[in-house]
């Protein structure tokens, strides 16, 4: 695994840009997958319009799009925000702690992260890091970063030849029957069955 990055005092280093290939962002917007909103935008060439990964508009070809970190760089490059999901409101205080906490836990998903880790990292306490994060996205910093892991597994396992032992550890999970657990409570089979799946669907096509 890859060490986190700290600061000279020790402190976590705040981050703002999340840590996604072109591929795995492209997967997001076509799922429409709210668990990414405000950590990068989606803009159209052909519209000049941004979007959210969620946005239920009609998706654009793939050679169409490119991605931005902000609002402000997708605003520069001359796009002007969706009328439909409104990426330019303005976020609460606690909306941008709750975004930067899942932009570290983006790109620290294959940590063995504690609570305590990922408080440190917006400078606010266990206790109401969990409590925020509950009130605001329905789950714990904890659920919400094994669902970050499944959707790198599945990722994993269309792109790559990795065996499942291998991305089980790859993305972070400390034993396999916890990796076999979650994925199959959030993709409603196996690994193995997924990549099959998968492959049936790649042969038929």
């Amino acid at each position: 695994m890859n060490p986190i990055n700290t600061n000279v005092k020790g402190r976590w280093i705040m981050e703002t840009k999340i840590n996604l290939s072109f591929e795995e962002m492209w997967e997001k917007i076509m799922a429409c997958d709210s668990k990414y909103d405000g950590l990068f935008f989606t803009a159209v060439k052909t519209t000049k319009i941004y979007c959210r990964p969620s946005c239920k508009s009609r998706k654009p070809k793939k050679i169409n799009v490119e991605f931005y970190n902000d609002m402000k760089a997708a605003q520069e490059a001359g796009y002007r925000p969706c009328k439909r999901c409104q990426p330019e409101i303005e976020e609460s205080p606690s909306v941008k702690i709750v975004k930067n906490v899942i932009t570290f836990l983006v790109n620290h998903y294959n940590q063995d992260l504690k609570l305590k880790d990922i408080s440190d990292q917006v400078g606010v306490s266990p206790y109401y890091l969990e409590r925020l994060f509950k009130q605001e996205t329905s789950e714990t910093p904890r659920t919400y970063l094994e669902k970050i892991r499944i959707d790198k597994a599945a990722h994993l396992l269309k792109n790559t030849k990795l065996t499942n032992l291998e991305i089980c550890y790859e993305v972070g999970f400390q034993s396999t029957s916890n990796f076999y657990k979650a994925f199959r409570s959030l993709k409603n089979c196996s690994p193995s069955q997924y990549r099959k799946e998968l492959q049936n669907e790649l042969d038929r096509s």
